[in-house]
């Protein structure tokens, strides 16, 4: 009797560790899945190991321009001046970060011109006063960084502004959403 109690507890034993090894095998396959797509879709292009510290900053970054140049938009509007943000990670016209894209500056004409115009209008340098917005672009910064969150129609989008402006640009128009008019790069010429 006591060898047939030691068995079946010898037994529950074994499940228990097959269980907790699948369990931190599943654990462990997601985490490097994440940490793999972040550093493959994300301007983290070099074999470099990714920190939590260099993916909090990249985060930061992210939130702030969504902050500063849609606070107000709905969240459509929200998602799509991130994507572009990162659509622009990858093409060898911008920075190959995050942070590199937000804060790029360029000189034109002996002038100063930011990629985002909060940037060069300094209001980056105060803290965000509205808290409720803040969170929803901390929100949508997290789901376009870490989980991949796409508006399908923007893959291409590279380029945007506000309604109330016309820069005459020349480059394809995709749509607008919110008050922001979004563009394609400039078909290249393959002949």
């Amino acid at each position: 009797m006591g060898k047939a109690v030691y068995t079946i507890s010898f037994t529950g034993w074994i499940f228990k560790a097959v269980a907790l090894f699948f369990t931190v095998s599943a654990v462990a396959t997601a985490t490097s899945w994440k940490f793999d797509e972040y550093t493959s879709h994300q301007g983290m292009q070099t074999q470099e190991i990714v920190t939590a510290a260099e993916i909090t900053k990249q985060l930061e970054c992210l939130t702030r321009n969504i902050y500063y140049e849609a606070a107000h938009e709905p969240f459509e509007g929200k998602v799509a001046v991130a994507q572009v943000t990162l659509n622009r990670v990858p093409n060898p016209g911008f920075e190959d970060t995050v942070c590199g894209v937000v804060y790029e500056k360029n000189i034109f004409y002996k002038r100063v011109v930011c990629q985002f115009s909060w940037y060069c209008q300094g209001r980056g340098k105060v803290d965000p006063i509205n808290t409720m917005a803040w969170q929803e672009s901390e929100e949508v910064a997290k789901k376009v960084l870490l989980e991949n969150f796409r508006l399908p129609s923007l893959e291409m989008a590279i380029y945007y502004h506000a309604d109330y402006i016309n820069p005459r640009w020349t480059y394809p128009k995709i749509t607008q959403i919110g008050r922001h008019i979004f563009y394609a790069e400039k078909p290249t010429d393959k002949t």
